[in-house]
């Protein structure tokens, strides 16, 4: 009896569990692996950046300060004549350096590393002011990548490393996805 009732709760634990899961784990693969859980933004009327009408969201796990951030360098890619694919080069990169953040500090690896693209103190990023302003950091971005001579073959996360170096050259694969998902929601917004 005692082993029929351990198997009964047994059966109970594991359909728990499937029904949980089949609700939870659909929203969470849907997320950037760096954020394996559901966001909810806090509510705040819609901002314009440049022409670019930027919601509260979440737009692909991220919140309005996140996404302002976003619409900086849609906005500098867009000045330069680049489309949404490279666009979201851009972002994608970003999300990988700092999650969209505008984040005043680095890490080990680079120390003296600032901003939304987290670029370094080495000369080629401009000065600390135009490394924590997204949009000149962004202009910046894009210069460089579109300077490369095969920059337009390059797979997104190819690009994104070649212009910034990172120790892994597959990184930014991970936030292309979303990368996108985000130039797309952002564009739509006029």
């Amino acid at each position: 009896m005692r082993r029929l009732f351990g198997t009964l709760v047994a059966v109970i634990v594991a359909a728990m569990l499937i029904v949980a899961g089949a609700s939870v784990i659909p929203a969470l693969l849907s997320q950037n692996p760096a954020k394996a859980v559901a966001v909810t933004c806090p509510a705040a009327p819609t901002v314009t950046v440049g022409t670019i009408r930027v919601p509260a969201g979440p737009i692909a796990g991220y919140c309005q300060d996140q996404l302002v951030n976003a619409a900086h360098i849609i906005n500098a890619a867009r000045n330069l004549g680049i489309g949404t694919h490279t666009q979201a080069i851009g972002v994608m990169t970003a999300m990988g350096e700092s999650g969209l953040h505008n984040l005043n500090y680095g890490d080990a690896a680079g120390p003296d590393s600032r901003g939304i693209f987290q670029q370094r103190d080495n000369g080629a990023w401009g000065t600390l002011a135009d490394r924590m302003d997204p949009y000149t950091a962004a202009t910046n971005f894009f210069t460089k990548l579109v300077n490369l001579p095969d920059w337009k073959s390059l797979t997104p996360a190819e690009a994104a490393h070649a212009v910034q170096v990172n120790a892994d050259p597959n990184y930014y694969t991970a936030y292309w996805a979303d990368a996108v998902k985000v130039v797309a929601a952002l564009s739509s917004q006029k």
